[in-house]
């Protein structure tokens, strides 16, 4: 069997999955194009500003790909490439892509306003607050690893660093002379893409160099910055034009993959227990954002559900964006599935997640004709990118469950505040470095957002008078994997001596249940 197979048979599925099973989620909640989005009704050119789709889906799924369905699927393939694939295809269809999907149009229909603000209405007051006190400490969790991660990656590869720069100043024009000088976006994307590009090409010949704890400082700067300017002047453009560079990656990597057709050499199967590490639950919770991810619904609720320019684009950004992810997960597996099983371990071992996808990816590229050095450089640019978008998405959205914690309290309810202390918690994990250890608490607690976002959409569908049992049945499986991996962290993060991670995975899996009595006592749903 070839990699071409592997991922060729992911890609039909996923086409297929958008047209029938998307298009079933999409007509359940009864879409319509006529009805005013909360970024007409509540414009206020900070956070609520509609996008165009094309716009808005760069913005969605450059947020939500980050290194997630990289570094997940990447860690995931230690049991074997055939578990961490069949986990992608069928999570992303029938778990996460409803997931993205419910997360966004519920908040769209409640104002923009949070998955919070949701369980509010439809179960209570007290599983708000420990909702979003989960949702806080859970991105201050996602802060710190990627602020490690992209800080490791710009000390490895300079270029990445220099090339991110100038992204972020070509970013800043583009919003300028798209909002403000009303700029066609056909025109600008054209010269900001070969300016992309360019920049690309002056990272290589032009590298920036710093220890990996300075880029830690630079970042931390840099995400309080980015966390209160409004969305249109940062954020929503760079995304959008970091979504060129993901999306060159994935066609030539799937294109490469298809020409070149590389041998499988890697196990499909390795074992249920690697190193202490099993398979259920721990691969459901390492891969992540391959296959379904928490994050993913702090970023549809918390800014593109304020950006929604009509309801029918949400099927597009919301379900369309998960299984772009899972094309991406798939070549991320990939790129192990074409190693060696002690290459994989040597690769791990040197240059990490990051280094191995770039390398893989750089041979794929390869086939196409493409120096495998200038193809490995692309991939850690690329992958660099989304670690960054991923970052200041995650810090913004901590600031948004902030305020949203401390609404009514004008002191701590600001933005800078909220930003503040959200930052100073996330850097000071981030100081440690230790993202390695981190990575398994921040995906059992993403996975465990998840099953609580689709208990969300399970009690607004109940109450909506719909059926509800394509929310609540992943809602079900979300739960029993991410409770036990939890209870299974704690146990060995306080055996090995590490009381801080052993600490906080006790706290999310009371808050946790805490939110699921209250659900059950107050709001059960109305069917199943």
């Amino acid at each position: 069997m070839s990699t071409a197979t592997l991922v060729l048979t992911g890609v039909v599925a996923f086409i297929l999955g958008y047209i029938f099973y998307g298009g079933y989620v999409a007509r359940l909640v009864e879409l319509d194009p006529n009805k005013k989005t909360p970024a007409h009704t509540l414009t206020d050119g900070v956070d609520y500003v509609p996008a165009k789709a094309p716009v808005l889906l760069g913005h969605h799924f450059a947020s939500i790909a980050g290194g997630g369905p990289i570094v997940g699927p990447i860690k995931g393939a230690m049991f074997g490439w055939l578990p961490a694939a069949i986990w992608i295809v069928l999570g992303s269809i029938f778990i996460g892509g409803v997931h993205d999907f419910m997360s966004l149009i519920s908040s769209a229909r409640h104002d923009g306003k949070s998955i919070g603000e949701v369980i509010n209405e439809h179960i209570g007051k007290s599983a708000k607050t420990y909702f979003l006190i989960f949702v806080w400490a859970a991105l201050v969790l996602v802060i710190a690893v990627f602020t490690i991660l992209v800080a490791k990656t710009f000390a490895a590869v300079p270029a990445a660093a220099t090339a991110s720069i100038l992204f972020m100043i070509i970013a800043l024009f583009m919003g300028y002379f798209l909002y403000q000088k009303g700029a066609s976006l056909g025109m600008v994307t054209v010269v900001a893409v070969i300016l992309l590009f360019l920049s690309i090409w002056i990272g290589i010949v032009a590298p920036f160099h710093l220890s990996m704890k300075a880029w830690i400082w630079v970042l931390i700067v840099y995400i309080v910055v980015a966390s209160v300017t409004p969305v249109w002047v940062l954020l929503q453009p760079r995304d959008y034009l970091n979504s060129f560079l993901l999306y060159t990656a994935l066609i030539g990597g799937f294109i490469g993959i298809l020409v070149g057709h590389p041998a499988i050499s890697y196990p499909a199967f390795i074992g249920f227990n690697i190193k202490g590490a099993t398979l259920f639950p721990l691969l459901f919770v390492i891969i992540a954002c391959g296959a379904i991810s928490g994050f993913h619904s702090l970023v549809a609720s918390g800014t593109t559900s304020k950006q929604l320019d009509k309801e029918t684009d949400a099927k597009m950004i919301g379900y369309g964006g998960m299984l772009i992810e899972g094309v991406l997960a798939l070549i991320a597996t990939a790129t192990v599935a074409i190693l060696t099983k002690e290459a994989y371990a040597q690769s791990l071992g040197s240059g990490g997640p990051v280094a191995l996808f770039s390398r893989g990816l750089g041979q794929f590229l390869g086939y196409l004709g493409i120096p495998q050095k200038i193809g490995v450089t692309f991939g850690s640019l690329t992958v660099s990118a989304f670690l960054l978008t991923s970052l200041d998405t995650a810090t913004r959205l901590g600031r948004y469950a902030f305020e949203e914690l401390f609404s009514g309290m004008p002191a701590l309810s600001n933005r800078y505040t909220a930003t503040g202390v959200t930052v100073i918690a996330g850097g000071a994990l981030a100081l440690s470095g230790k993202w390695s250890t981190i990575w398994p608490v921040f995906g059992a607690s993403n996975q465990l957002l998840a099953g609580l976002a689709l208990l969300s959409a399970t009690v607004w569908l109940a109450h909506s008078k719909k059926s509800n049992w394509v929310a609540f049945w992943p809602m079900i499986f979300m739960f029993i994997v991410t409770l036990s991996a939890l209870v299974l962290l704690a146990v060995n993060n306080f055996k090995k001596g590490n009381a801080m991670l052993g600490t906080v995975s006790l706290i999310l899996l009371l808050l946790a249940v805490f939110m699921i009595i209250e659900a059950l006592i107050k709001k059960k749903p109305q069917e199943a």
